[in-house]
């Protein structure tokens, strides 16, 4: 008996190894200096039990500072000081769970020749770039550098993804057949009192602003960042309408109360999405959000082991067209 019970406990020790080694697609993650939410150190609640409040009386973009460098909630994640840290510590994490990660920001390159193939090289994009032209972006997504446009940042700029300004960089991406992850949902609280952000507008949540968008571009693969929350009644018309549209869950995986963030990736599942859903983690200068993220996954007491390996891999592999040579590949590493 004894014997058998040993054998037992060895056969699911293995099967938790092998479940701790199977890889994770990060669909994203951003390569980022420490000081982009503002001096580092700082720290964000995550998950946090409430959301902010705020007297008018004073300017928010100084409030959100202050809670940013003091937070009061028991479970912030602090940053590191430098640019190396979080590089540093966000590979550490992508290597410790076998993540791959689509990365964009303005220190890519350093990720991509320190992190290798872990790194799957995003083109980041927003109207505040003056240089990105259409024929900018033209070469660089035609360059084979990149192997997905976006973040799509333009929610910042107040501007809809189907609008006539962004209509010439979908075309190229169309063509080139790059698949787009656009910005549709959460921004820092309060995001259009913040200084440089001032035309953030939470209408742009909702995820019925891209359907003109798929409409003249029916080929175009995109995924919508942050699954446009809290619009979940769009989102669902949207998965409905539009069969092709896949979303992730950054941010809102870690930033938002996670009962909150369970009971809207439940209502995505329960009707009848779940393998459109994709891991994010939104990682900025937080590396330890990572972990946060694929924690509010794995203990989602509605999801299955199946469905858990949808959202933080096969689902990913599916959109991205992955070959059977490079899956294989990452679940031998």
């Amino acid at each position: 008996m004894r014997a058998v019970v040993l054998l037992i406990i060895m056969f699911i020790s293995i099967d938790l190894y092998t479940q701790d080694k199977l890889p994770i697609i990060d669909m994203h993650l951003h390569a980022l200096p420490a000081a982009q939410n503002g001096p580092p150190p700082n720290a964000i609640c995550a998950p946090p039990l409430e959301m902010p409040i705020h007297d008018p009386s004073r300017p928010w973009a100084s409030a959100f500072m202050e809670l940013l460098q003091n937070p009061t909630c028991e479970t912030a994640i602090w940053g590191p000081a430098s640019d190396q840290e979080v590089m540093d510590q966000t590979l550490k994490l992508l290597e410790k769970h076998n993540i791959y990660a689509m990365t964009s920001g303005s220190l890519l390159d350093a990720y991509i020749e320190k992190g290798g193939e872990r790194i799957i090289p995003g083109l980041g994009f927003s109207f505040f770039h003056k240089g990105m032209t259409a024929e900018k972006v033209q070469m660089l997504l035609a360059s084979g550098k990149f192997k997905v446009f976006g973040e799509v940042a333009i929610q910042y700029n107040g501007v809809s993804p189907s609008d006539s300004l962004f209509a010439p960089y979908a075309k190229i991406a169309e063509a080139l057949d790059i698949p787009m992850g656009i910005h549709v949902g959460t921004g820092p609280p309060g995001a259009p009192y913040l200084p440089g952000v001032e035309n953030y507008r939470a209408k742009l949540h909702s995820p019925l602003v891209v359907e003109e968008l798929l409409m003249r571009h029916p080929k175009l693969r995109i995924y919508l960042m942050h699954a446009g929350y809290p619009m979940i009644d769009d989102l669902l018309a949207v998965l409905w309408a539009h069969p092709q549209v896949y979303v992730d869950v950054g941010v809102i995986c870690y930033a938002i109360p996670r009962k909150a963030f369970h009971n809207y990736l439940k209502r995505i599942v329960e009707a009848g999405y779940g393998k459109r859903v994709l891991f994010g983690s939104d990682q900025m200068n937080w590396p330890g959000t990572i972990e946060v993220g694929l924690e509010a996954i794995e203990t989602a007491p509605f999801l299955s082991p199946k469905q858990k390996r949808d959202i933080l891999y096969n689902n990913a592999a599916r959109f991205l067209r992955l070959s059977e040579e490079t899956i294989a590949k990452h679940h031998t590493n």
